[in-house]
């Protein structure tokens, strides 16, 4: 029997009481109140915004470091500046840790690394995603070496996780030096506007080695990592958004790679058809439109989670719904550099195409696509290689893959846009789309090159322009459309664009038991 007279006056329960009052204080009432003046949350207010109300439960709570270095004997805080555990996202089970910028700046020391690889470890073997919540000011430099393999235990483990299961980081604070690496290597990274940056050297340290002036959000901040780098997939107003968006982006994605994503019911119905969709693509074939308002009128609710938004804005890539199935989007951006293909833009969507297949997301790609941008910058940027990351990526994936061609799709452009030809499983095309080697302005330049000559000759003032004209019509009417390719089985069927979203749910549904393996390997060699 249990001793009845035992209460909450024992000393040892006291102690333990004692103990995690001071836990929770992290850095103290002065540090957390500097972090609040400076726009931030602690590490605890972070994690009870990302997980569901009350489901948190702690690890390693009493942890601390082993460092007798430079007086840090006596400077031990319980936690040791990172708060890890689990608990659950809509439900679902999740691993986390939360890195306390009250306590040593957030600082990793040998101690704080064993606690995130201990969720790391334990996420990995119970198949669930990994979120990282950073504001960290980077190795503990009175710890060494020591920090600097902390640091590398971590990116072991980020690697090994890698299309295992789904890691997010959301950068809420300073993240630099080896710090960054870890982020960079998990499939997602949300930054909080104005008060999170990341870089592996500072503005202080660049102006002492290259005299140049930059300040830190320049250099670092979310705008300039998620327009010009490329480094980060989503610039958050604040922390609370940047939070519930690692929440949104969890709810498209499965627990692990052995799982479907969840499922979400619609009130959309699946048969709906969006007239609008009759005259989105414009009469003249050089007129721009926006791609985006294809998806949006397609998709369950007219909701779609744009991923990389404000990075090579001529391709358009992220998570949707069709039919409450998750799906990944890739499309070309005719409104942005004619929805070209670039360096920039074949790295972004060859990243994405990976991720969705590592986590069984349907892929759905919208076709608008003139060619690879052309010019010295990309040929001597690696545009052959860049641009094979994409073909790589689409040609590789197993999931099921639904091609849709609303306009253009010229030459090599047409093969790396998940054609039939790298197994794309469906592919359709609206009335509107052309499918050819090069556009008719060029084409008629080589097929009609003697034709053209002779009629200028024969005609008077103004004969060449008219006879071009005639020439590209010519050419227009006999390949520049979709029935050529359909002839040839390479489009399985023109459909009529208001019938895009029934037909893409019913393709979804024939496909949802799709099987399909890549010979025995140990992995590919992606032209990197």
């Amino acid at each position: 029997m249990p001793d009845e007279k035992r209460s909450d006056a024992d000393p040892r329960r006291a102690r333990l009481d004692t103990l995690n009052t001071r836990a929770l204080e992290g850095g103290g009432a002065v540090r957390i109140a500097k972090q609040h003046e400076a726009g931030k949350l602690t590490a605890r207010e972070r994690i009870d915004l990302l997980l569901d109300p009350g489901s948190f439960l702690e690890l390693d709570r009493f942890k601390t470091h082993r460092c007798t270095d430079f007086d840090m004997a006596d400077k031990k805080t319980l936690g040791d500046g990172v708060v890890t555990g689990h608990g659950l996202v809509d439900g679902r089970q999740v691993f986390v840790f939360a890195q306390d910028f009250t306590v040593f700046g957030g600082s990793l020391s040998g101690a704080y690394s064993e606690k995130i690889c201990k969720v790391m470890d334990l996420a990995l073997e119970t198949g669930c995603p990994v979120i990282g919540l950073n504001d960290s000011g980077g190795a503990r430099i009175q710890e060494g070496v020591q920090s600097l393999a902390g640091y590398a235990d971590i990116f072991l483990r980020n690697t090994l996780a890698s299309g295992v299961v789904p890691q997010i980081s959301a950068i809420l604070g300073p993240c630099a030096g080896g710090a960054v690496y870890s982020p960079a290597i998990t499939d997602f990274i949300v930054m909080a506007k104005d008060t999170s940056y990341m870089f592996i050297t500072g503005p202080d340290v660049i102006r002492t080695v290259t005299h140049e002036e930059v300040t830190k959000e320049d250099l670092g901040g979310a705008l300039s990592h998620n327009s010009k780098s490329g480094v980060a997939h989503f610039a958050a107003e604040d922390e609370a958004g940047a939070i519930h968006l690692v929440r949104e982006l969890l709810s498209f994605l499965p627990s692990n790679n052995l799982e479907d994503p969840p499922l979400a019911p619609t009130h959309d119905d699946s048969a709906r058809q969006d007239p609008a969709l009759k005259t989105i693509v414009p009469d003249s074939p050089n007129k721009p439109y926006d791609i985006k308002g294809v998806i949006r009128a397609v998709v369950d609710d007219g909701h779609f989670l744009e991923v990389h938004e404000h990075f090579a804005k001529n391709i358009v890539i992220g998570f949707a719904r069709l039919g409450g199935r998750s799906v990944g989007i890739v499309a070309n951006q005719p409104a942005v550099l004619a929805g070209c293909l670039d360096i920039n833009a074949s790295v972004k969507a060859a990243r994405f195409v990976r991720a969705c297949d590592c986590f069984n997301v349907p892929l759905i790609t919208f076709v608008d696509v003139p060619g690879f941008l052309p010019g010295t910058a990309q040929e001597w940027g690696g545009i052959i290689t860049h641009g094979a990351k994409l073909l790589y990526a689409f040609a590789e994936a197993t999931v099921p893959k639904v091609t849709v061609i609303t306009r253009k799709a010229y030459g090599g452009a047409y093969d790396v846009m998940a054609s039939k030809h790298i197994r794309a499983d469906l592919n359709y095309a609206w009335p509107t789309a052309e499918i050819a080697v090069m556009g008719p302005e060029g084409a008629v330049n080589i097929v009609f090159r003697k034709e053209l000559d002779e009629r200028v000759k024969a005609g008077g003032p103004g004969s060449e322009a008219a006879a071009r004209a005639e020439l590209v019509e010519r050419y227009r009417e006999t390949f520049a459309n979709p029935y050529k390719a359909a002839e040839l089985g390479y489009i399985d069927e023109v459909i009529k664009p208001e019938e895009t979203r029934p037909r893409l749910i019913r393709s979804l549904e024939v496909l949802k038991n799709k099987r399909q393996k890549n010979p025995a390997r140990k992995h590919g060699n992606i032209p990197l």
